[in-house]
């Protein structure tokens, strides 16, 4: 019997919320707009990664990038309708968690 393939865009979507960071970036972003220094502290990963994220996002117009002209310059960053749409697959990861995935407490028992 031949296997099913997997459909490339499937693929490319998976590849692209199993990077490191991302999904817990969007994640973040759900709770509105946010500037750089926010998401930084309220996820705890580099600076460099952060804005590697960031500009990947960006990139898939997941992502949008706000400069606000003030003094000193404001950036902000919030996610797009096409990056809000994962809002209900990340909510499901999050219920699935609650009720399966064991805290590192909880590791050690069987």
């Amino acid at each position: 019997m031949k296997q099913p393939t997997i459909c490339p865009k499937f693929e490319k979507a998976i590849s692209l919320l199993s990077q490191r960071w991302t999904a817990l970036v969007i994640y973040q972003l759900l709770l509105g707009p946010q500037r750089f220094n926010e998401i930084l502290s309220s996820i705890g990963i580099s600076g460099k990664v952060l804005s590697d994220r960031l500009k990947e996002l960006e990139y898939q117009g997941l992502v949008k990038r706000e400069v606000i002209p003030e003094t000193p310059v404001i950036i902000e960053y919030s996610l797009t309708e096409k990056g809000q749409s994962i809002e209900p697959i990340l909510r499901t990861i999050e219920n699935w968690s609650q009720l399966w995935v064991k805290e590192e407490s909880d590791s050690t028992e069987n």
